[in-house]
């Protein structure tokens, strides 16, 4: 049973839904790097529900930074936050029965019924909190090492925002202004529309899913492992520890499976004295390291698996088929709220491949 990710920086998480915590540990981190307790607190407001669009659930996510860090920088000994639970209603769940999509029984299989089963327990996407927390660590040292990684909502409910710009500059601009805005589209009106379908969803007692896209930039050429070190292993292997991550693809992803070579590959060119690409249609990653241009993928995030139309499921006591409306409270959609994961997730894996090529020193 592992719950810890990463090489030479790593991060374990730890807590259940409606336990008394949950939190993580960090492993690795170079001494003096400011910690920024204002910048975690946006990080989780960014996945804190809001609105119609989310969960009635509300938690404060007051955290508490245990060890690790003195007079705001990193000590380079473990650093642990912790986030308490407050908003717990477990009189909600009927722990026996196996919710469709959920975790439940699954749960049962691996843990023999000595599970928290209360709210999905350590399953819960209420643990992604402290991988936020986590992210929000690491995210300001990345920025002054040149590094900005930005995520919008690509697609929900069948409504596209408008795409990510090509010239880097652009690219870039984009991504800080996403870092600052709750329902993260680059077009404000498909924004509106994607609301207003979840907002149906909801009022149908029913759930949206959609897709999110992600661009790194300012990744130095040459970070990577080729076969099972390679970027999109370690990020593939991260991201699907997501709650609700389906798929993840990189640059055009299967679309490149109905082109020819000369369509998917990236042509070469020297501009300035840099070497960039002209095109990027394999997301800034050749053999499976860093080619210097924006590494871009994108991740499909299922409909919410807890709605409120009956459903036909399992009592796993008595063994039993039995009929299930969802109870409790859920979101009608979790895509907005999981794109500031995703960058938290995607910082813990770049600053770890950077580690492991220059070590702790290259944070300095």
């Amino acid at each position: 049973m592992k719950n810890t990710f990463g090489n030479a920086l790593s991060v374990t998480i730890f807590g259940e839904s409606h336990g008394a915590a949950i939190g993580a540990v960090i492993d690795g981190l170079a001494p003096g790097l400011v910690v920024d307790e204002g910048f975690i607190r946006h990080q989780l407001s960014l996945r804190r529900p809001a609105g119609r669009i989310s969960t009635a659930r509300r938690e404060a996510d007051e955290f508490q930074i245990l060890s690790g860090v003195y007079e705001g920088r990193t000590t380079g000994t473990p650093l642990c936050i912790v986030i308490p639970n407050a908003d717990t209603k477990s009189g909600d769940y009927q722990t026996e029965i196996a919710r469709p999509g959920h975790a439940d029984y699954t749960a049962k299989c691996k843990y023999h019924g000595y599970q928290d089963a209360r709210g999905g327990g350590h399953f819960s996407g209420r643990v992604t909190a402290a991988l936020v927390a986590a992210g929000a660590i690491l995210i300001p040292a990345l920025k002054g090492k040149g590094i900005t990684i930005g995520t919008h909502v690509a697609r929900c409910a069948g409504v596209n925002d408008a795409p990510f710009a090509f010239d880097e500059s652009e690219l870039k601009a984009q991504l800080l202004d996403l870092n600052e805005i709750p329902f993260a589209v680059l077009d404000a009106p498909a924004g509106e529309q994607m609301q207003a379908a979840i907002d149906a969803a909801r009022a149908d007692g029913d759930s949206v899913g959609g897709v999110l896209e992600t661009a790194i930039v300012g990744l130095p050429a040459g970070i990577g492992e080729p076969w099972f070190d390679s970027i999109e292993s370690l990020l593939s292997h991260a991201l699907f520890s997501i709650p609700a991550v389906k798929g993840v693809e990189f640059g055009d992803g299967f679309a490149l499976a109905d082109r020819k070579g000369s369509e998917a590959n990236d042509a070469f060119v020297v501009e300035d004295g840099l070497v960039l690409t002209m095109t990027n249609h394999n997301g800034g990653i050749n053999g499976g390291i860093a080619n210097g241009m924006p590494v871009v993928f994108r991740c499909a995030i299922k409909p919410t698996p807890t709605i409120a139309k009956v459903q036909h499921t399992i009592d796993m006591k008595k063994k039993t088929n039995v009929e299930y409306g969802g109870r409790g409270r859920h979101d009608p959609c979790i895509v907005h709220r999981a794109r500031v994961v995703v960058d938290s997730v995607a910082a813990l894996v770049v600053a770890d491949l950077l580690t492991q090529r220059y070590g702790t020193e290259c944070w300095e």
